[in-house]
């Protein structure tokens, strides 16, 4: 039985766009993956002074495997895709991070689901909102809606 799950995607290394593309194509080629939604574009400025402009999107999935799996199959694309981990928050020519999982809560030390960031990520929200229905409410119980009104528009330009 597959579960929808949704992605955040993120690079501002080496051609962001097309690094996205190519992370959308290798997530849906991804065994017990299947691509069902992406949402537009988005720049936005680094969380870090100096480094480049992000390319961000969020990608909605259906999968037959579990959180850890998923989370193994991301790192995977990210590798194959030049991904270095020198620093936590360093510039990066792929990023891919499980927002949702389903309706699961999860606390891990290697996957926290919501995505712990989320919440104060325009580049993850607004983007999400364009795969979700209005009324969504996550796992945790806040909604969609509570979460963009927290958090403005601001830094970003849909591409």
């Amino acid at each position: 039985m597959s579960v929808r799950v949704y992605i955040g995607l993120g690079s501002n290394l080496a051609e962001p766009a097309e690094q996205l593309r190519s992370a959308l194509d290798a997530l849906d080629k991804a065994e017990g993956t299947r691509l069902a939604a992406v949402s537009g574009f988005y720049a936005s400025d680094s969380l870090l002074p100096g480094q480049p402009r992000y390319t961000n999107a969020v990608a909605a999935l259906d999968t037959t495997l579990e959180p850890l799996q998923l989370l193994d199959a991301l790192q995977a694309i990210e590798n194959d895709q030049g991904r270095v981990r020198q620093e936590r928050w360093g510039p990066r020519t792929l990023d891919l991070d499980v927002l949702l999982f389903g309706q699961q809560l999860l606390d891990s030390p290697r996957l926290t689901v919501p995505h712990y960031h989320m919440h104060a990520r325009p580049f993850v929200l607004y983007p999400l909102a364009e795969l979700v229905p209005a009324d969504f409410v996550l796992a945790d119980g806040r909604s969609l809606a509570q979460l963009l009104a927290a958090c403005p528009f601001s830094g970003l330009e849909r591409l």
